[in-house]
């Protein structure tokens, strides 16, 4: 059984979410605390397999309940929220930059239409969640020295002309997107793609979020849309994502062989395809396999390809698997990956995403 600490401020939500996760037969609730503060002291005291936390919280609020939590007794927590707004998505992002590794929308009630769907959700990413292996997280301190391109990553760069530059990751890599997309800054003359596994209803809330953390504008991808160099395009709920050789956005409803929609691999395997040489790839910390495959096809299309390395990873399972295959040119943390990119594009003129 999964020992699971839940944090909820309100009473009637405990009592609807420890049935919840109680019928599923995988948690036993050894602790509940009403507020972010009761949540620290419990997380100290009980030293529970996960905690599943509420966002919003008087006293101390699920962004800086996580931080306290990760900075003193490292706990796998997963965020929750009951709106879809975007100003409550953007704490559960916060949440996720301080050490939270996921976020999911509280089920609806009993016989509603969603009920079964998001219940059976919450209930699988917690699962998911408590098996991943968290890290003290030390308070924030003087920034480190940046780092400089390795020898063998700054030889990629030349002779490049670098249109596309697709990022895929799941579990720990919102904050890492972010901070390689910083690091490039919006000036880059190349297009960014991004699949990013994350719960249904999110994907809107995580574009807003790494526009204001970012400086570089990220849009949800739409059907048939010109890319802008610069610009950032996030695959959507529950749809391939893909682009043309002229730069248009490609979506589709097709079924990846491992099962995701979006799939890092449909993507990679796209970028492939219409641009070869001129596309980097690029996979980031996250549970399982995806876009290891398309990553080795980019590669033989001379494509630059690039992995986060284990150290800086939350999980090293979709990195490594790529690193097994042969597939990552460079296998790099993030700060080196933003150079990366900087360097693969530093010659562009500024464009289209063509």
């Amino acid at each position: 059984m999964i020992r699971l600490l839940l944090v909820e401020d309100s009473a009637v939500q405990r009592e609807f979410l420890s049935f919840i996760l109680e019928e599923s037969g995988e948690f036993e609730i050894i602790g509940t605390a009403v507020d972010g503060e009761d949540g620290v002291k419990q997380a100290a005291a009980l030293h529970p397999d996960v905690i599943l936390m509420d966002c919003n919280m008087p006293k101390l609020d699920g962004v800086g309940a996580t931080r306290v939590i990760m900075e003193t007794t490292p706990v796998p927590i997963v965020l929750m929220t009951a709106s879809p707004v975007e100003s409550e998505q953007k704490l559960t992002f916060d949440a996720i930059k301080n050490g939270a590794l996921a976020v999911v929308s509280k089920p609806p009630a009993f016989g509603s239409a969603e009920h079964d769907r998001v219940a059976a959700q919450l209930v699988r990413t917690t699962r998911l969640m408590s098996e991943v292996k968290v890290v003290r997280r030390w308070p924030a301190r003087r920034p480190a020295p940046a780092a400089s391109v390795p020898p063998t990553a700054a030889r990629s760069a030349r002779r490049r002309r670098m249109h596309v530059v697709a990022l895929v990751g799941s579990t720990g890599a919102p904050p890492v997107i972010a901070d390689i997309l910083s690091g490039a800054g919006p000036l880059t003359p190349a297009t960014f793609l991004i699949v990013q596994h994350m719960s249904e209803g999110f994907i809107a809330g995580f574009a807003a979020w790494l526009t204001a953390r970012t400086g570089i504008t990220v849009t949800v991808a739409e059907d048939g849309a010109r890319t802008e160099a610069g610009h950032g395009y996030i695959a959507p709920d529950g749809l391939q994502m893909g682009i043309r050789p002229d730069g248009r956005i490609v979506l589709a409803s097709d079924e990846d062989a491992e099962g995701f929609r979006p799939s890092g691999n449909y993507l990679l395997r796209s970028v492939a395809r219409s641009f070869g040489a001129d596309a980097m790839g690029i996979l980031l910390t996250g549970m399982g396999r995806d876009g290891a495959a398309g990553l080795l096809d980019l590669q033989r299309a001379g494509g630059v390809t690039a992995a986060q390395n284990e150290e800086s990873s939350v999980v090293f399972g979709m990195p490594g698997e790529a690193v097994r295959l042969g597939a990552a040119m460079h296998v790099l943390a993030p700060d080196e990956i933003a150079r990366l990119i900087t360097a693969c594009t530093a010659n562009e003129s500024r464009g289209s995403g063509q």
